[in-house]
């Protein structure tokens, strides 16, 4: 009973540190792809958040329109889907659909921790617009 009491803690001690490890490593890969950098450091402005747009971004993400994320006094980011190549900027213009979100949703959104669906079930943002086009957040995201 001891010797399996012994095991299982051996296999926990194992586990867990496998799992800090892992943890350790992700969080200080060199990433240096596209705003990715603040998305590792939960420090993103608009800036960073732009960045890490384009860089999810194809030449043409199939989005063919304007989609613009309202983060209200922090700013705007307006993925232009009709345009090729697609380009994001921070310029605050009239969108097909456009998304009232934090700029903290927002990151989460881009860092994966946020799902669109469940998002904005959960209230987390609002879209007002074309919903056909929200419908296609995650493709981009």
């Amino acid at each position: 009973m001891q010797a399996n009491s012994f095991r299982i803690r051996q296999v926990d001690f194992i586990l867990v540190n496998t799992m800090w490890l892992a943890a350790g490593a992700l969080t200080k890969l060199p990433v240096t792809h596209l705003g990715h950098e603040q998305l590792a450091r939960n420090t993103m402005d608009m800036t960073a958040i732009t960045e890490a747009l384009r860089g999810k971004l194809s030449e043409d993400s199939g989005l063919n329109a304007v989609l613009k994320f309202d983060c209200g006094d922090d700013g705007v980011a307006v993925i232009d889907g009709k345009s090729v190549p697609n380009t994001v900027s921070n310029e605050n213009r009239d969108a097909d659909c456009t998304v009232s979100i934090s700029l903290e949703n927002l990151a989460a959104l881009l860092k994966g921790e946020l799902n669109p669906m469940n998002g904005f079930m959960m209230g987390k943002f609002k879209v007002s617009g074309d919903m056909a086009v929200a419908m296609k957040l995650q493709r981009v995201v």
